[in-house]
């Protein structure tokens, strides 16, 4: 086990910055978009993507929607925003321990962008092959 020294001013964070939401919408919307480009035909399909993407949106919103009432929450004591550098350069509280805010974050959207960027490359093989 290491014994790495942290430095006392280090800002550790209880929740996510809302870059990070922003990230994980637009995430979610690349995945959707590449959906149907490459899988919209008309029909049933069609059908079968609304649905999806109904699931897609409720993903979203219910962390986004939790994230701004812990942001409305949180910054009621008057405390200033910490900037996007502030929480990446910090520490994450996960609730059982501490990680790095830089390990949370692509613990967070590496999931999410592999998501997406096969369904981009599906697309591209169902655009070709038909």
């Amino acid at each position: 086990m290491s014994t790495e020294r942290i430095p006392h001013n280090r800002y550790v964070s209880h929740g996510l910055h809302p870059h990070v939401y922003l990230a994980m919408v637009g995430l979610a919307a690349w995945y959707a978009l590449s959906a149907w480009i490459g899988f919209g035909d008309g029909g049933y399909t069609d059908y079968l993507l609304v649905v999806m993407t109904g699931f897609i949106i409720i993903s979203v919103a219910l962390p986004a929607i939790a994230g701004r009432v812990w942001l409305r929450h949180h910054h009621r004591g008057g405390t200033a925003a910490h900037s996007f550098e502030d929480w990446i350069a910090g520490e994450f509280d996960t609730g059982q321990g501490r990680v790095s805010a830089k390990t949370a974050l692509v613990e967070l959207l590496l999931p999410l962008a592999a998501v997406a960027f096969g369904m981009t490359a599906f697309a591209i093989v169902a655009r070709l092959a038909g």
